[in-house]
């Protein structure tokens, strides 16, 4: 019986924590969509593009 309450309690407990865990977004997240690739994607690493810094 003592085994009962325990693993009762322990999934109760579980359960809570599940319940007030989660996902949230933040206000300041950027608004570029993720499919735009970054400016410096796609180039190949080595060598500077020549219009960076300008």
């Amino acid at each position: 019986m003592k085994h009962a309450k325990t693993a009762i309690l322990g999934t109760l407990l579980l359960l809570l924590g599940l319940a007030f865990t989660g996902c949230t977004t933040r206000k300041g997240d950027s608004s570029i969509p993720w499919s735009r690739p970054a400016d410096w994607e796609g180039q190949i690493p080595g060598l500077s593009n020549p219009n960076m810094g300008r």
